[in-house]
């Protein structure tokens, strides 16, 4: 399936995947790390779940900023934007507990699991930089979404979640893609 993106003059397919990619990578640490704190009360059993799932995540960052400062290229502009978002949504996801912590990282990796297969599909061998690195992320992805179904029963507020976190991810993902914006070459995390 072809992906849409709306790209600057200079700048590949494989480049804004790696900027928006990046940038998501950014808010799931920030969604964990805020989960983590709250999860001490609310969510104990989940504690070193979510301090993998941290490690995971922050391995998958460093991957894309790599990538991104080896081609010379800035973060995307929706770093920072991803990571108030995903703060505010780990600490509220927090504070409703395990069941809403699962939740919503199954929402999310639902929705980022199908978007890096068509990315990988998309990219083919044009580019296999970002195509190595998304298929190495994947499988740390998978896990993430599966450890966290096994937490699930159902119900209302998962549906809910599930929902509205899928359709926010959708957003910020197709946002990312189409944001006007060039390699400029700044800071990276």
């Amino acid at each position: 399936m072809p992906i849409a993106a709306r790209l600057a003059p200079g700048e590949t397919l494989g480049d804004r995947v790696l900027r928006v990619d990046h940038a998501g990578e950014h808010g799931a640490v920030c969604v964990y790390r805020a989960q983590l704190r709250l999860a001490r009360w609310t969510a104990p059993g989940l504690l070193a779940e979510i301090e993998d799932f941290i490690a995971h995540e922050t391995r998958h960052r460093a991957l894309f900023a790599a990538e991104l400062a080896r081609r010379g290229h800035s973060r995307c502009p929706s770093y920072r934007p991803c990571a108030a978002l995903g703060t505010v949504l780990g600490t509220v996801t927090g504070l409703l507990g395990r069941r809403a912590i699962a939740a919503t990282t199954v929402a999310i990796e639902r929705v980022v699991l199908r978007h890096m297969a068509e990315q990988i599909a998309a990219l083919g061998s044009g580019d296999p930089a970002v195509v190595a690195i998304l298929a190495d992320i994947v499988a740390e992805e998978q896990e993430h979404h599966d450890r966290s179904a096994a937490h699930l029963r159902g119900g209302v507020l998962q549906r809910v979640l599930d929902i509205g976190i899928g359709a926010a991810t959708e957003a910020v993902i197709w946002i990312g893609m189409h944001r006007r914006s060039g390699p400029r070459t700044i800071g990276y995390a």
